[in-house]
């Protein structure tokens, strides 16, 4: 998707990190070099011409690159400077701070990125479990026992969490290839949330499942049909035609 056109008047406020953006192209017109250069005017030449000479990469090679460039000239106590601020890509760079500098321990970088899995701006929820995707990665089994506790959280977008982060093919991110042969262990994560009652973590559950039906269709018809007959209503049959539409369009 490029970015769309923008007054100069907002497109200046965003890449002074004095506004957030408010749709996916906003959040891609964004400049890192000009923004780097607003949030971080002491940061040295070195880390601006590093930002500068990423232009051309890919928007999450981008944030994972300002999250590196910025522990490694302030550390990690960057991070708690950039959990207010005001734009959500500069929150986005604390994500992936995050995910570079959190303990391995899966209760512990849980912690460190639940307030911004939390955080009111779409993106910043999106660059949160992106930017731990590599932890899942390295050990499905622990992280799905840990994110487990997320499903019963009052905010819907905590519950929204551990299925985000899980799916199998997701979106600009790796795949999770053991989900992908297998999803069974991941529908543990799953169960919980057949029935509830936010669209939001619905279409989540939703596109899970349609990740690893694009594999084992077998498997999520056997458990749609199985919700659909342990839970009768409108929530959970929502969530099962939006799992079951790349096999039954």
């Amino acid at each position: 998707m490029k970015p769309t056109a923008l007054s100069p008047d907002r497109h200046a406020a965003l890449n002074a990190g004095e506004v957030a953006a408010t749709t996916l192209a906003e959040c891609l017109a964004v400049d890192f070099a000009i923004l780097m250069r607003s949030v971080f005017p002491d940061a040295g030449g070195q880390v601006l011409q590093a930002m500068d000479a990423a232009a051309a990469l890919g928007i999450s090679r981008r944030m994972a690159l300002a999250a590196e460039l910025i522990i490694g000239r302030y550390g990690p106590e960057v991070i708690r400077h950039l959990a207010d601020h005001p734009s959500d890509t500069v929150r986005g760079w604390a994500c992936f701070a995050v995910g570079r500098t959190a303990p391995a321990d899966h209760d512990l970088w849980g912690e460190a990125i639940r307030p911004f899995a939390d955080d009111g701006h779409f993106g910043v929820r999106e660059w949160a479990w992106l930017a731990i995707r590599d932890r899942i990665a390295a050990d499905i089994p622990g992280a799905i026992a840990a994110l487990m506790p997320w499903t019963a959280e009052a905010s819907p977008r905590l519950r929204r969490f551990p299925s985000e982060a899980t799916r199998p093919r997701g979106v600009w991110c790796a795949h999770l290839k053991p989900l992908k042969a297998d999803p069974t262990p991941g529908f543990a994560l799953l169960e919980p949330l057949k029935a509830d009652p936010e669209t939001y973590v619905q279409d989540s559950v939703g596109n899970w499942l349609n990740d690893a039906a694009k594999d084992r269709p077998e498997t999520v018809l056997a458990l749609t049909d199985r919700w659909q007959t342990e839970s009768p209503v409108p929530a959970t049959a929502r969530i099962c035609r939006r799992g079951l539409r790349s096999i039954r369009a």
